[in-house]
């Protein structure tokens, strides 16, 4: 009986079915008809896989199954035959549509992909069948408007056509005229460099119809036949060396995007004209005022309106579902991208549809309408979601009206026929977080090029110093470090050390963020090529001394803040603080002067707020971690270094021997368990004489200011300061000049993702915290499942020496991801002595394998050639180990014969083994009897007098045996 899809009276009055209803049609049809488990979507962030970004595929969740890293006793291992829906973006990475989006009407952020999957089940047959039914019964799309493609095949990799797909649509009533093959490009689909792969099929729809065969637009680029489906067919294994071997078990993975297949039920011709869309399009023409959207694009599209409706539509999904899943606006990874649609999305709001302020959290509960019923977890996060997107939308806007200010009058000033100046871009980049994709439309617009070549040279000056961390600024040292001469000037000069009093303003507002107090400051002096100046010119690169200054100076193992400062009066100039350096009591900010800079300017400071929060939580976490080492190593343990950044700490310490793996465990431990209490951080500062009588008190052998800053965890200073107290042994207090957080509880975890020695004595830990330790802990548990499923395999004991082959690549290819992934640190020793130790039973057993058939054919070959001083033939081997050991085990049965052996292979090639026996040295050298043969097969070999190897063609084989019986004859 015909399965057919209920449907719901909610129709559109041209009949069309809702969206949510072809959806849930899906996930039933496949569910009740034919028998597969339904899983909820998984969440869009990656569980432990660094490699990625988002969820971009409806398969990444089961890449482990694909992979045949599951563990065997996982729920995951358990599944046969599968449906969901799963929410996925491609916004960065390889898999990038961000910027194509609004431009057509067919591209997204965010998109849904249907998928069904059999994990060793059903294949080519059931997979093509249910495919056209669901198609053709249940949606009744018409037969005539579809196109299926197939794999035609690769000379190169010796693939021939995928025939059996063909003739299974030849047999479901597809026309042969509808059934077309494609080279690799088009119907071969391959996960990476490596791993399952396998022939597609791609089914494509005609929106025209009416009778035509459209078959030479299928694959064309062209929008009027589209690919709404693909069925891919697992069936090989790419080898690291390329070529393709066939997988033990067969899967199938299809995907097919719901906005598509929507488009196609709801007779339209693009995404932003369906259900899915065209709601939240009308929230947006309600709350702006802007024409109604209109579906233009291109030059028919003025003034790009039409292309703001569909960014704003698109991007607005992407947030709801990227926040609900935990992925907020941020400043590295995933969250820098989320950061980087969501300021795409409010400068076409504000900008183009002249949208107020909050438009985009507005239209929220618009998207949870839409989409909600399907993720029900929308619906739950519906407040938070609108509040993180107010609270960003705000700080862009402030932030996007300096930015156009900006633009506008360094526009203004211009040559003409000019590139916009590199440096102010920069700027605009690095101070107000402009993506760059904005900065070049808004000069696209103004029809002006930026100065490309000079953006990515500072582009590449930034990375540098940031990689190299404290050391990497020196081309700016000869305006950073004041020379002696300068110094005594400044100081002859009266001019006053600058107070830096202020980095250490900021506190905890009501919600928990940090707020950082504002500084005014005037500017003393400027200094340029180790010269003081009064005045420095535009675009010149120099060093700021001010009367005070909010901004934290390298110093005491912390990267500097970097920032932004603007003269009083004029907003929209702004003057980037690229790092700031202490010399002699003065704080000198590197600066790039994009106007003219004088003494007595006067100016305001803005700190680049996520960076200091970012060294304050890792300064703190710093101090935690060197607690945590002296209780667990012993009062001993005392530091040699450490250097704080915003993306990592590392530390160095005394060690009498190696850090073992449960001591590492107890380490983050106890700094888990102080992060947990949320301890009040304490910092004040005190006579250097009173702070140095602290007992426990943690200190560098360097020298401290007088008065001197404690910062104590847990125990305030006046309590630690008491005579004979002993309450700084039982908590982190040291003397530092560091910003910190006021509360242990921001650090939220941290791990250690690296411990080594660097010289006898002492040693040196790297690590991460917050959602990075968080990452690193989800990706190590990945791995270890992934170890764990290879050490079950492995306690098998296949008899197969493929089998144990492809085990032992597996456990190397494991051993390089384990050492090279962010993990902690005693997860990863631990997982490389499993690995170490499955690495060596995978080789016993498979020289063991070797030895065994080797063995078998050595005595076959020698009833065949009882008591012959010459062994010349044939014989079938896995590889040349094999070949060898048949070689080695024929001469040690019987001493005096000499032997060579050749073994043709599938893939065309001949192997050869020999051996000569002692007696016949030096006359007969087996060397030079393998080169012979081989060069008979336009092979190579090589070797010694007394064995030796190599390879030819198989086309010279016979030619080879009988230069091999004449060789050994002319030297016998």
């Amino acid at each position: 009986v015909p399965w057919r899809w209920p449907r719901s009276p909610r129709r559109s009055a041209a009949g069309c079915p809702p969206a949510g209803q072809v959806r849930a049609a899906f996930l039933r049809f496949f569910q009740e008809r034919h028998g597969h488990r339904r899983l909820p979507s998984a969440p869009v962030r990656p569980r432990g896989d660094p490699r990625l970004l988002f969820v971009n595929a409806g398969m990444n969740q089961f890449k482990p199954i694909f992979l045949g890293t599951v563990h065997p006793r996982s729920e995951l291992a358990q599944h046969r035959r599968v449906v969901n829906s799963q929410k996925c973006v491609r916004a960065g990475g390889k898999h990038n549509d961000l910027e194509d989006v609004g431009r057509d009407t067919y591209h997204h952020t965010f998109f849904e992909m249907l998928g069904n999957w059999s994990f060793g089940d059903y294949f080519k047959e059931e997979a093509c069948s249910m495919a056209w039914e669901l198609l053709t019964e249940v949606y009744e799309i018409p037969r005539d408007r579809l196109y299926v493609t197939y794999f035609g095949g690769d000379p190169t990799l010796g693939l021939s056509a995928d025939e059996e797909c063909r003739d299974v649509w030849l047999r479901l009533g597809v026309p042969s005229s509808h059934v077309l093959p494609f080279p690799l490009k088009d119907n071969f689909w391959e996960m990476g460099d490596t791993g399952p792969c396998g022939p597609c099929t791609e089914i494509h729809y005609d929106h025209v119809g009416g009778g035509r065969n459209a078959a030479a637009l299928v694959n064309q680029g062209s929008p009027d036949v589209v690919e709404i489906w693909n069925l891919v067919f697992m069936q090989y294994s790419r080898e690291v060396e390329g070529n393709l071997l066939p997988l033990p078990q067969h899967h199938v993975d299809t995907g097919m995007g719901l906005e598509r297949l929507v488009t196609v039920l709801q007779n339209k011709r693009s995404n932003y004209d369906t259900d899915l869309f065209t709601p939240i399009l009308d929230a947006i023409h309600k709350s702006c005022g802007a024409p109604r959207y209109h579906g233009l694009v291109g030059a028919a599209d003025v003034g790009r309106v039409n292309m703001a409706y569909r960014v704003v539509a698109d991007h607005v999904r992407t947030l709801c579902v990227c926040i609900t899943d935990g992925i907020y606006p941020g400043f590295s990874g995933a969250e820098l991208v989320l950061r980087r649609i969501l300021r795409r999305a409010v400068r076409f709001s504000s900008e183009v549809l002249q949208a107020p302020p909050g438009l985009l959290a507005s239209l929220v509960p618009t998207v949870v309408e839409v989409l909600g019923d399907a993720y029900p977890e929308l619906t739950k996060n519906a407040d938070q979601i609108m509040d993180i997107i107010n609270e960003n939308e705000a700080a862009f806007l402030s932030s996007l009206e300096r930015g156009r200010r900006i633009i506008e009058r360094t526009v203004q000033q211009m040559e003409p026929s000019t590139n916009f100046p590199a440096e102010v871009a920069w700027s605009l980049y690095g101070n107000l977080g402009f993506p760059l994709d904005l900065i070049d439309l808004m000069l696209e617009e103004k029809g002006i090029s930026l100065d490309s070549a000079a953006f990515n040279k500072l582009a590449l000056d930034d990375a540098k110093r940031k990689a190299g961390g404290p050391q990497a600024a020196q081309p700016e040292n000869t305006n950073t470090h004041l020379d002696v001469h300068s110094l005594a000037q400044l100081r002859s000069s009266n001019v006053p050390a600058t107070d830096d009093s202020p980095k250490y303003a900021y506190t905890l507002g009501q919600h928990g963020q940090y707020e950082f107090s504002p500084c005014r400051a005037t500017v003393l002096m400027l200094y340029r090529d180790q010269c003081l100046q009064k005045e420095v010119g535009a675009g010149q690169h120099c060093g700021v001394i001010l009367n005070r200054t909010n901004f934290y100076a390298e110093q005491g193992g912390q990267d500097s803040d970097q920032g932004y400062m603007i003269r009083l009066g004029q907003q929209d100039v702004l003057f980037p603080v690229e790092s700031v350096h202490l010399c002699g009591g003065y704080v000198i900010h590197a600066v790039t002067a994009v106007e003219t800079l004088r003494v007595g300017d006067q100016v305001q400071l803005f700190v680049d707020e996520a960076q200091r929060l970012a060294c304050m939580t890792n300064h703190t976490a710093t101090h935690l971690l060197n607690f945590a080492l002296r209780h667990i190593l012993g009062d001993s343990t005392e530091q040699r270094g450490s250097h704080v950044t915003a993306e990592r700490l590392r530390f160095d310490f005394d060690t009498k021997g190696p850090v073992t793996v449960e001591q590492l465990q107890q380490v983050e431990q106890v700094v888990q368990d102080m992060i947990k209490r949320n301890e009040v951080v304490h910092m004040a500062e005190v006579p250097l004489t009173l702070a140095k009588r602290v007992q426990g008190l943690r200190a560098v052998d360097e020298g401290y200011p007088d008065p001197v800053r404690i910062v104590s965890l847990g125990v305030p200073v006046e309590s630690v300061l008491t005579r004979d107290s002993e309450a700084a042994m039982q908590t982190s207090v040291e003397l530092c000049c560091g910003t910190h957080l006021l509360q242990t509880g921001s650090v939220e975890d941290l791990a250690i993702i690296s411990e080594r020695q660097l010289v006898k004595g002492i040693s040196r830990v790297i690590a991460v915290t917050g959602s990075q330790a968080k990452q690193a802990r989800e990706v190590g548990q990945c791995l270890a499942m992934e170890v764990d499923s290879v050490s079950l395999r492995m306690k098998q004991r296949s008899t197969s020496i493929p089998e144990m082959q492809n085990l032992s690549k597996e456990v190397g290819q494991l051993t390089k991801v384990v050492s090279s992934t962010a993990m902690p640190q005693w997860q990863r020793k631990e997982l490389q002595t499993i690995l170490k130790a499955l690495q060596r039973t995978a080789n016993t057993a498979i020289k063991k394998l070797e030895l065994q058939q080797a063995e078998k054919k050595a005595q076959s070959l020698l009833a065949k050639h009882c008591n012959q001083p010459v062994i010349i033939d044939t014989v079938p081997a896995d590889s040349l180990s094999i070949l060898m050991k048949v070689v080695n085990q024929l001469c040690d049965k019987s001493p005096g014969t000499s032997v060579l052996l050749l073994s043709p292979q599938a893939s065309g090639e001949v192997l050869c083994a020999c051996q000569v026996s002692k007696n016949c040295l030096p006359v007969f050298s087996a060397a030079d009897w393998a080169v012979a043969v081989c060069t008979q097969m336009e092979g190579k070999a090589g070797g010694s007098p007394i064995v030796a190897k190599g390879s030819g063609n198989a086309k010279g084989m016979q030619g080879a045996l009988t230069t091999a019986l004449e060789f050994a004859h002319s030297k016998l």
